[in-house]
C-alpha cells in the first residue's frame, strides 16, 4: 500500500538496510492505529510518530505514524524524507537494544542516528538548520 507523500518502500527498505540487516518490518499506519498501538502497548493514549515491537536479535516490527511525521516535519522545518529516514533509523535503533530513557544512552543513540543518516545523506536531525533533502 502506498500512502500519499510518504516516501516509495524502496527508499525506506534502504533507510532500514543501513541501520541493519536482521528481518524488519516497516509499517505506516494512521493516527487511530498508532494511538491505539501506543495505548495498548505503551499506556500513552495518543498517536505517537515511531514504535518499535523487538522480536529479538535486532529483528522485529517499526510502526511509523504518516499524519504525525508529516506534522512534525513541518513543524520542524524538514523535509518529510529526511524526518522519515531519522525515525526508520531511531526505530530499528531501539529493536537493536539502544533506548534513550538516561543521557549516556541517549547520547549513545542520538550518536549513532547522526552517523547513519550521514551515510544516507542527511543532516544531523537535532541540529539547527538541519540540511534538508
Amino acid at each position: 500500500m502506498t500512502v500519499t507523500g510518504a516516501p516509495p518502500a524502496t527508499l525506506l527498505r534502504r533507510y532500514a538496510r543501513e541501520t541493519s540487516r536482521a528481518d524488519i518490518t516497516l509499517r505506516i499506519v494512521g493516527r487511530t492505529e498508532s494511538q491505539k498501538l501506543n495505548k495498548r502497548f505503551r499506556k500513552k493514549n495518543y498517536a505517537t510518530n515511531v514504535l518499535s515491537f523487538p522480536y529479538g536479535g535486532g529483528s522485529g516490527d517499526v510502526v511509523l505514524c504518516h499524519p504525525v511525521i508529516a506534522r512534525e516535519a513541518r513543524e520542524q522545518g524538514k523535509s518529510l524524507r529526511a524526518h522519515y529516514a531519522h525515525l526508520v533509523v531511531h526505530g530499528i535503533l531501539h529493536l537493536r537494544g539502544h533506548d534513550h530513557l538516561r543521557k549516556s544512552a541517549a547520547a549513545r543513540m542520538e550518536k549513532a542516528e547522526i552517523r547513519i543518516l550521514r551515510r544516507l545523506g542527511f543532516g544531523d536531525p537535532y541540529a539547527a538548520g538541519e540540511a534538508v533533502k
